[in-house]
């Protein structure tokens, strides 16, 4: 009888390797079951508006949502619209809005909207959640036609 050693050492060479490739993934399976491998765990929160307007201080809860807000433009605004939402599919809706109001240069105004549906939405409370906010405002010394938009998002920890 003739023996083939070539098969023989083609299947430990597959039985050494599967082993390898095993325990490579009950590592990653123990990593990610830790949260070691969430990389919005290890992101850190911030708050981006343009230019425009300076984001001072926020807070993002369950029901709530807060942002302190800066008027960076240069002269004074009327600020005409707030938009706030999430990338989830249900509409992130909050019950109080801010009023419009008129902002010199320079001004720090606080922002607080309550009765959110943060739990709706996704939020989760401890971990990582981000909001788009579109402000719409045109300067005090011209009309409401020549309005613009300042996009920002807050990424930050839920309370």
């Amino acid at each position: 009888m003739i023996f083939n050693k070539k098969s023989q050492a083609a299947l430990e060479f597959l039985t050494t390797y599967a082993w390898a490739f095993l325990v490579i993934l009950i590592m990653v399976g123990a990593l990610a079951y830790f949260g070691i491998l969430n990389p919005s765990g290890l992101l850190p929160d911030r708050c981006n508006f343009g230019s425009e307007i300076g984001c001072i201080d926020y807070a993002v809860g369950l029901t709530t949502f807060d942002l302190r807000l800066k008027n960076s433009v240069g002269e004074a605004i009327i600020v005409d619209s707030f938009n706030v939402s999430t990338e989830a599919t249900t509409p992130y809706s909050c019950e109080v809005s801010p009023v419009t109001a008129t902002w010199s240069t320079g001004d720090i105004d606080d922002l607080s909207w309550t009765g959110c549906n943060g739990e709706d939405v996704g939020f989760v409370a401890g971990e990582k959640g981000k909001v788009s906010v579109t402000i719409g405002y045109h300067l005090a010394k011209s009309s409401a036609t020549y309005t613009h938009e300042v996009a920002g998002e807050v990424f930050a920890t839920i309370t």
